[in-house]
């Protein structure tokens, strides 16, 4: 009896280990954007990195809903960032820092995410559901309202993209593992780089690279920089517990959010993550993607 006991609790060990495994796959290989995406609000707090000081975060959106995918303009006067407000679809607005003014950019059938300013300056793309739930690439002109173009016509499902020079792109695509693949715009080609990898793409500061999350195991995660001329990966520094979003300051620092607190780490500089500041007195309890303005004073965070 106790023989048969024990071979059931072993059994049924076994078979919830399975049944993680197989959440973990399901988790990583989903749509990148759900139908119905989690309430989130978008903070801008001021960063003083060498006095290692950060501001009371502010809410920008106050806005009952979806408010995510942050990023900030060139210029870093304005923020672009994806709501979601009425008929269930996502547009992009812009939130003026000097004038705390919003203005909203796309009305359109479809829903636009990810907002990123162009290399060129007069476009901003984005990953757009379209009808029939494909997910590519699209621009649409800063000056005001006309035609989207389709910029990547046979590259999907897309996730998630970064700019690396007016041609080429680095994404995130959707599959089986997700993977990492380079883009060149002008002949639409494709090439592969890495799989598991996770949906933070950002540009290795001062440098032609390209840095993203390694997902080796559930448990194992890694921020790694392609060199993306020379196809070179090379390791980082292991992410924090369960985050997977983060983001450069222009001296080439690393910031990370883990729970409420925001943390930095410097390659070469510092052994490890440390805390920079704790954001859970302003009632923020889960914070996921971040946005940085060119000058690396000013973070976007977004609370979830």
């Amino acid at each position: 009896m106790t023989s048969s006991k024990n071979r059931i609790i072993q059994l049924n060990s076994s078979v919830f280990r399975f049944l993680l495994a197989v959440c973990f796959v399901l988790k990583t290989t989903t749509d990148a954007y759900s139908q119905n995406p989690p309430e989130t609000e978008i903070f801008l707090v001021e960063l003083d990195l060498p006095n290692r000081s950060v501001s009371v975060p502010t809410n920008i959106t106050q806005h009952k809903g979806y408010d995510n995918q942050p990023s900030f303009t060139p210029d870093g006067k304005a923020l672009l960032y994806t709501s979601m407000r009425e008929n269930n679809q996502t547009d992009i607005y812009r939130y003026d820092l000097k004038t705390q003014q919003t203005t909203q950019l796309t009305s359109t059938a479809e829903s636009e995410y990810s907002p990123i300013i162009t290399p060129t300056g007069n476009y901003f793309s984005v990953i757009r559901v379209e009808k029939d739930q494909t997910q590519r690439l699209w621009k649409f002109p800063v000056s005001g309202p006309a035609e989207p173009e389709l910029m990547l016509k046979n590259v999907k499902p897309v996730g998630y993209h970064c700019w690396l020079n007016q041609d080429w792109l680095a994404l995130f695509i959707l599959g089986k593992p997700n993977t990492l693949q380079l883009a060149q715009v002008s002949t639409g080609d494709t090439i592969r780089i890495e799989g598991n990898i996770g949906r933070s793409l950002q540009k290795v500061p001062g440098r032609e690279a390209v840095s993203f999350v390694y997902k080796e195991s559930p448990n194992n995660w890694q921020i790694r920089q392609l060199n993306w001329k020379g196809r070179q990966i090379s390791p980082l520094v292991k992410t924090l517990e369960g985050s997977e979003d983060f983001v450069w300051t222009s001296d080439g620092t690393l910031l990370m959010c883990q729970g409420s607190a925001l943390y930095f780490y410097k390659p070469n500089v510092t052994s490890s993550w440390m805390q920079l500041a704790d954001f859970s007195s302003s009632g923020i309890k889960q914070l996921t993607r971040l946005a940085i303005d060119p000058k690396g004073k000013t973070l976007a965070l977004v609370s979830q």
